[in-house]
């Protein structure tokens, strides 16, 4: 089957149709490498004749604008937006959804796995990712935790960390005689979901399957801990448990087949896996000792080529693979100092 619809590059401003009533719009994201995140409008799902919008963007001026003249192509505006259905906790997708419910009533929804984490954000007031710097420091990597500490986050704003109107489970999520399937995938955190649309054969992934580039995973603004890694390789898995469908992605461009691609990113972690037993060797590492002796992106970039911030994900990515290991019996982990340090199993 062939995408006959979207074929613009995919970061490119403006509107795409990717099916009858179905919209895919790339709000920017200054100075982010990921460039911009997809938002997806639904034309004919709810039954009051508004529109539904899968993930919000980020909340600054240009991707309202960005928005606006999107809506303004197909002959709506801003007022038109009824539901916002957000699949996971990060500002790029959550932070412009409650923005717009303040200004036009529109309803919010997040998983319910989001929950403690949203919680927690609101009792630390702080737009510090607390858990990752945990995690960092666990991985042997207190230096790095301090340069991320000591970064600007872009300040913590109260008003649009609010709690969503609804929280999301596992189910159907209807809109009159429509309805979108909402499935659980933790993993790039700890509440993602999907949304699929099983009547058209659509899959809207969020950040748990993207075309071209692998998720970061376990990256929380507050709590971290568990096991990500796992919990994602699962979440991988339990898509193909559904009919194949269309990917549509938060960042990069429509894809024919969510199977394909879901069986790409599981060969990729299995060698990675492969990859971060190989570099630990015969020593006893820390997570952030193996992320150096690994190269980085489809790239190859070696890890002091990285920004602080990239760095920060290799060595939450590292600990995550070091952490299944444990798990599969290949490895084993001890703690001194508060650090984690693993040794293979011979």
């Amino acid at each position: 089957m062939t995408a006959r619809f979207d074929q613009a590059p995919w970061a490119a401003a403006g509107i795409r149709t990717v099916g009858p009533g179905v919209h895919r719009v790339p709000l920017p994201l200054p100075g982010d490498g990921l460039r911009a995140v997809n938002v997806y409008l639904l034309e004919d799902l709810a039954d009051d004749g508004g529109i539904v919008m899968i993930d919000g963007g980020w909340a600054i001026p240009e991707a309202r604008k960005a928005l606006e003249e999107a809506l303004a192509a197909i002959d709506r505006d801003l007022g038109a937006i009824s539901h916002i259905l957000v699949t996971h906790i990060h500002r790029d997708h959550y932070t412009q959804a409650v923005e717009l419910r303040r200004l036009l009533g529109s309803r919010v929804y997040l998983g319910a796995g989001e929950r403690p984490g949203l919680e927690m954000l609101d009792r630390l007031r702080s737009d510090q990712p607390v858990g990752s710097l945990r995690t960092l420091r666990a991985a042997g990597a207190g230096e790095l935790a301090d340069r991320i500490e000591a970064m600007d986050h872009g300040g913590y704003d109260p008003g649009v960390w609010e709690a969503p109107d609804h929280w999301l489970h596992a189910g159907a999520l209807r809109f009159g005689e429509r309805e979108l399937r909402v499935v659980p995938t933790p993993g790039h955190t700890k509440g993602h979901v999907v949304f699929l649309d099983e009547r058209r054969g659509l899959l809207f992934s969020g950040d748990h399957v993207l075309p071209h580039i692998t998720p970061s995973i376990g990256f929380e603004l507050a709590e971290a801990g568990g096991h990500p890694l796992a919990d994602y390789l699962d979440s991988l898995r339990l898509m193909t448990r559904y009919a194949d469908a269309r990917l549509l992605p938060a960042h990069g461009p429509v894809a024919d087949s969510t199977h394909t691609r879901v069986a790409e990113l599981l060969a990729h972690h299995d060698d990675r896996l492969a990859g971060s037993l190989a570099a630990l060797g015969e020593d006893t590492l820390d997570a952030h000792a193996v992320a150096r002796k690994l190269a980085w992106t489809r790239r190859a970039v070696p890890f002091g080529e990285l920004s602080a911030f990239n760095q920060m994900l290799a060595v939450h990515e590292t600990a995550a693979h070091l952490d299944v290991l444990v798990l599969r019996g290949r490895v084993e982990v001890g703690r001194a100092d508060g650090v984690h340090r693993y040794t293979r199993v011979r």
